[in-house]
């Protein structure tokens, strides 16, 4: 019984550098399975794996802008050890990781109706739209709103705290939402770059990583809205 204690104590004092090697790992694999596992060929994959393909993409893209709020959240559990009343962080991760398979379910099914290889967009009023409704969102109050709670992980955690499990699974999927809400139609970009356009998914990770994470990272966002809407703009009058 006594090592069992004290190997749970080792545990909880490194918890949060095990939450760092799983979210590390957990990107890493994401990102292995998108150079490596992502369908090229004419023959669209079947809704179940365009499901995963998805969920994957959103977890190497997402979650290491996540992590400030996961770490943050295991450096108090880590720090008050014997209060039962801090979820795991695990159920946090679990939390926020959920919304983005509920979004991924929605994305996947939209590509199902796409055809070609790349399964983009082929029309250029669509792209327009896409690219113009994009950097529209970029500069609204929503998209404002969204990025400082992803922005600001202590003040969101103080504000949303609750209790034991569900505290943590409820603070998993609040985050999840907010950066869904950020980002959804930064996203939607996939379908005029091509989904299975590697480039493109690791242009947009890099900028919704920059805007939550980089000093002045939301005004590099609002400059991008702008270079959206002359996008579509272009588009659309081409």
């Amino acid at each position: 019984m006594s090592s069992a204690a004290d190997l749970t104590s080792r545990l909880l004092r490194h918890e949060r550098l095990v939450v760092v090697a799983a979210v590390v790992v957990l990107t890493v694999l994401s990102w292995v399975f998108l150079i490596r596992g992502m369908p090229t060929g004419a023959m669209q994959p079947p809704l179940g794996a365009l499901v995963l393909m998805w969920w994957l993409m959103m977890v190497a893209m997402m979650l290491p802008s996540a992590a400030p709020a996961v770490l943050l959240y295991a450096r108090i559990r880590q720090t008050r050890p014997g209060d039962e009343s801090i979820g795991q962080p695990w159920i946090f991760i679990g939390g926020y990781l959920g919304v983005w398979l509920l979004f991924s379910i929605g994305a996947a099914f939209t590509q199902s109706l796409l055809s070609g290889p790349s399964m983009a967009l082929s029309n250029r009023t669509a792209e327009a739209a896409v690219l113009i409704s994009a950097g529209v969102y970029q500069l609204s109050p929503l998209k404002s709103a969204c990025v400082s709670q992803c922005r600001s992980p202590a003040q969101f955690i103080s504000r949303h705290w609750r209790p034991r499990w569900r505290g943590a699974l409820r603070l998993g999927i609040l985050h999840g939402a907010y950066c869904v809400g950020c980002c959804w139609l930064l996203m939607a970009l996939l379908f005029v770059g091509g989904v299975m356009n590697l480039l493109w998914v690791v242009a947009l990770a890099m900028l919704v990583a920059i805007e939550k994470l980089v000093p002045r990272g939301d005004w590099l966002g609002r400059a991008a809205g702008v270079a959206l809407i002359m996008w579509g703009a272009s588009k659309s009058f081409a």
